[in-house]
């Protein structure tokens, strides 16, 4: 399945437990056989299923990314990146990013892309992409919401059957997040620019996803009321696209719902803004 994979759930961590955690790039291969074996504990892969360390070697040799969240010694978690090419330019595809079910709720998912953003900026790349599971309403809020991505791409069973049962047996549908590092954007997601772009983003339709999706899916007697709503969406969001529209928002209600937000985004929007003087 190999996408990526929210921090924003619970975990055994309290507030006057919040480790100090630090952000550094990995290279060795026992630090790459941690990244294979979190791929385990977080998502309950089979050998199929699990991206090898040599995957993680070559993402380091070409240009890519590893990188690995420290408490101490211990890795608990890890974000790893491939380069590609697109739109006449490189990127980076963010292919993996996982955080150990303890270390949950401390914020990791988000300070890891933010890792990844600032290596990828310093680089020169102006892009980064990765695919999602849109039924997964944390891992939404925190891709659209709080970073910033957009979506204009749905893959339908994009990976195939997938090992893990968090998939629940459901076709493994997947939402491309497009982060455009530098654009207006990302930067007022991030809290970096609070000028208003003058392109404001419009929206003109909802897709619902019910809080209770998690729970459908792990249970036999609503599992078709989830493959229901997963169908409904897929075809709300591929309607969307084919008439050039994006996900430019994404809201949690205070129920725990999520919706997508669907309207019109200005190439203005995500246009890279000037890089920051070299001080």
């Amino acid at each position: 399945m190999s996408s990526q994979q929210s921090t924003e759930q619970s975990g055994v961590q309290t507030s006057a437990q919040k480790p100090e955690i630090r952000i550094e790039a990995l290279h060795d291969m026992t630090q790459f056989q941690t990244c294979v074996d979190l791929q385990i504990a977080v998502w309950g892969y089979s050998d199929g299923d699990v991206i090898p360390r040599r995957v993680f070697l070559l993402a380091d040799r070409i240009g890519g990314q590893v990188l690995g969240a420290f408490d101490g010694d211990t890795i608990a978690g890890f974000a790893m990146a491939l380069p590609g090419y697109k739109y006449g330019k490189p990127y980076l595809h963010s292919h993996m990013l996982a955080v150990l079910p303890a270390y949950r709720n401390l914020g990791l998912g988000r300070r890891l892309k933010l890792a990844q953003r600032e290596d990828g900026i310093a680089r020169g790349f102006e892009l980064m992409e990765w695919t999602f599971d849109p039924l997964e309403i944390k891992n939404a809020h925190l891709n659209i919401a709080r970073l910033g991505a957009i979506c204009r791409r749905y893959q339908a069973d994009f990976y195939g059957p997938s090992s893990s049962p968090l998939q629940g047996g459901l076709p493994t549908d997947r939402l491309y997040a497009e982060w455009w590092l530098r654009s207006p954007h990302v930067l007022q997601h991030l809290g970096e620019s609070f000028a208003a772009s003058g392109h404001e983003d419009t929206v003109e339709e909802e897709v619902l996803v019910p809080h209770q999706l998690a729970q459908w899916k792990q249970e036999a007697a609503t599992r078709e009321i989830a493959r229901a709503r997963q169908q409904a969406n897929r075809e709300a969001l591929q309607t969307a696209f084919s008439r050039d529209l994006a996900v430019v928002g994404y809201r949690k209600d205070p129920n725990g719902d999520g919706n997508f937000l669907i309207g019109s985004i200005a190439a203005a929007s995500i246009a890279p803004s000037p890089a920051p003087p070299v001080q």
